[in-house]
């Protein structure tokens, strides 16, 4: 019996991973939500022709943030994808590159690129089609 002004409910520390370790679909959905995110993908399309600053990496991404390219980096960082090389000068020089897995992923990312440009004008004229209906 819980007493009084105890909550009896879940609170924020109870809920579970949003990953499942023992449920394979659970495990599949998260790889592909990483690596199926538009501005994951863009990275690793730009890292797919060699190592780059941020910088670069921030001009070759039209449109995303700082921040945006920042948790992206990280979150491919953290999955093993990308590499973070720091090579010490003044300022030091910080260059994200491809790891051996990210290289497998990123032949992938090529072909779905290659196939957006080929589709992207039928996609479009589908689109203005079906909200004209």
């Amino acid at each position: 019996m819980a007493e009084d002004g105890t909550l009896t409910s879940a609170t924020h520390i109870d809920v579970p991973s949003p990953v499942d370790a023992s449920n394979a679909t659970c495990l599949l959905r998260d790889v592909l939500d990483r690596v199926g995110d538009k501005w994951s993908v863009l990275v690793m399309a730009l890292l797919g022709d060699g190592s780059r600053r941020y910088s670069e990496l921030r001009r070759g991404i039209d449109g995303i943030s700082q921040r945006m390219l920042t948790l992206t980096l990280r979150s491919l960082e953290r999955d093993g994808l990308v590499e973070r090389t720091v090579t010490p000068s003044s300022p030091p020089r910080v260059d994200y590159g491809l790891t051996a897995v990210g290289e497998t992923l990123s032949v992938e990312v090529s072909s779905l690129i290659r196939w957006a440009e080929q589709h992207r004008e039928y996609v479009g004229t589908s689109r203005i089609r079906y909200d004209q209906a």
